[in-house]
């Protein structure tokens, strides 16, 4: 049988190493909370991890099949498929034990498993450009939003908070969006909107061009700055969902949200060029921004 306590164990250290801000900011939540958020962190990481694998789509495909069969055989009591690792079985016994402890809606690992295969080339789903803001909300719900509502219940949140909620996953995720420009054009990804960089006179071939000489021109720079305005707002209107919060679990939204949204800063300091750093916000500023949110509200 599955080990959940393990599977608790494994998902913290796999949050530690992929995910540090979000580790950071969890140890200020209380510890079955803080398990919880380890757990969904570590699924949504080994399906990502999926997809971006660099194996053929087929097998990558699968791959996903195969957590999310694991997941469901997790929430039933069955045992687990036996092509998991004992690693990723156990992640997936903790998981549910954080979905059946916390009341998770299991519908919102669908809408994730979704997105992700938006990202998959070969499924029906796929798709690697977006003309517009309302077309890349149909990937971010499923990407980030569902996040935010996943951790609703597990914050003992009020339900009332769940579109700011669901608003600041969509947030972090644009952040990535912004940082990671070259990273993503170099897996035939453009997660930006076109029409947004076509305001600024911004096509693919400029990015490609900027991509391969490591420098991002002027009009790329304007329209990166122009996004994180967008960025900034969004972050603006989930002040009030996380003053709402309780007062045990908002410290820890509140440092995520000032270490994410600080990416924003470091890329304004480079001037926005983002095809020559991937932005970094330092330790030691995400521990300033975690003892900040132990007293200071966020806004």
């Amino acid at each position: 049988m599955s080990d959940p306590v393990r599977g608790f164990a494994v998902a913290a250290s796999v949050t530690a190493r992929a995910g540090r801000t979000y580790h950071l900011a969890s140890l200020l939540l209380p510890a079955a909370r803080r398990r919880a958020v380890h757990a969904l962190y570590a699924y949504a990481r080994m399906v990502d991890d999926a997809v971006d694998s660099g194996l053929p789509p087929e097998i990558a495909g699968a791959r996903i099949d195969l957590l999310e069969n694991g997941l469901r055989a997790a929430l039933r009591s069955e045992p687990a498929p036996a092509a998991l690792s004992v690693d990723d079985a156990d992640v997936l016994a903790a998981l549910a034990v954080a979905v059946a402890d916390n009341g998770i809606a299991a519908s919102t690992f669908d809408a994730f498993g979704r997105s992700m295969r938006m990202d998959l080339p070969g499924s029906p789903l796929f798709r690697n450009r977006y003309r517009s803001f309302d077309e890349l909300a149909e990937y971010t719900y499923g990407s980030a939003a569902v996040i935010g509502l996943q951790l609703i219940p597990v914050l003992d949140a009020d339900p009332s908070l769940a579109d700011g909620a669901a608003l600041l996953g969509e947030a972090f995720q644009l952040t990535n969006f912004i940082r990671d420009v070259a990273e993503d054009l170099r897996r035939d990804r453009v997660y930006l909107p076109l029409d947004e960089l076509a305001a600024f006179g911004v096509d693919e071939a400029m990015l490609s061009a900027d991509l391969d000489r490591r420098r991002t021109s002027r009009p790329v720079r304007r329209a990166v700055a122009h996004l994180i305005a967008v960025n900034r707002d969004q972050y603006r209107r989930t002040a009030s969902a996380i003053a709402g919060l309780p007062p045990t679990t908002r410290p820890a939204i509140a440092a995520a949200a000032r270490s994410y949204s600080d990416i924003l800063r470091v890329l304004d300091d480079a001037d926005h060029d983002v095809m020559a750093l991937r932005a970094v916000v330092p330790r030691r500023t995400r521990l300033r921004h975690a003892a900040t949110s132990l007293v200071v509200p966020y806004r």
